[in-house]
């Protein structure tokens, strides 16, 4: 357990604060009472103010964690936000059977990707690893269908109920407009890591769609190259 953040300590106010996760950059995120609290310190260049950002304008447009608070000093930022039902769609119930994670997962994309794109603010693609084009990839495959994409569409950014039903999504600080294969492509991605190989045309069956190829091999590259 990581010595308690000053500011976690704070808002904990004598509460218990359950470390929920803990990122390579010491990210820290912590579980008190019904409360979801992220610090962040300012050395791993991300900002919590663009998610706290994008959660506003997803609040009544998509199940997404509510803002409570805000702040930071010069060591760090935090965020704190209502926690949302469910648990995250990589917990033990469904490691032996994944299918309705993997269900959850595609609900909840279809869902996002219903959103009104152009009501999204433009610059927030700018700042996303979304709407990069590094010339090392070569050309990015035409946007034809844009759509609001998660921009770390991960399995455990999704959240399921004890019945399986997708229940939220967490982790918005890339949230932009962009192609939806930006995310279906990191999110069958991330299967392999969270329950092994042979579930990624699960999730495109569950959403509803055919494999792209030749998208799937450039957002991947891209999220490898600039997330």
């Amino acid at each position: 357990m990581p010595r308690l953040p000053a500011a976690v300590t704070a808002i904990a106010g004598g509460a218990e604060a359950r470390l929920l996760w803990r990122n390579e950059l010491g990210g820290l995120t912590f579980r008190v009472g019904d409360r979801v609290v992220k610090w962040n310190p300012r050395s791993t260049g991300i900002d919590l103010a663009r998610e706290r950002a994008r959660l506003d304008w997803l609040a009544g447009r998509h199940p997404a964690p509510r803002v409570i608070e805000y702040d930071a000093d010069e060591e760090a930022q935090w965020l704190v936000t209502a926690a949302l039902p469910g648990s995250h769609a990589i917990g033990e119930p469904w490691r032996d059977d994944p299918a309705p994670a993997i269900r959850a997962i595609a609900a909840g994309l279809r869902a996002l990707h219903a959103l009104p794109a152009k009501e999204l603010p433009r610059a927030w693609t700018e700042e996303s690893w979304v709407g990069r084009m590094p010339a090392a990839l070569g050309p990015r495959p035409p946007l034809v269908d844009p759509v609001v994409v998660h921009g770390d569409a991960c399995a455990p950014n999704t959240l399921i109920s004890a019945a399986g039903e997708w229940t939220g999504n967490v982790d918005f600080g890339d949230l932009a407009v962009g192609d939806r294969w930006a995310d279906l492509a990191v999110a069958s991605m991330s299967l392999d890591w969270n329950f092994g190989a042979g579930h990624q045309n699960e999730l495109f069956d569950a959403y509803g769609i055919a494999p792209d190829p030749e998208r799937i091999r450039y957002y991947r590259a891209l999220w490898h190259a600039e997330s």
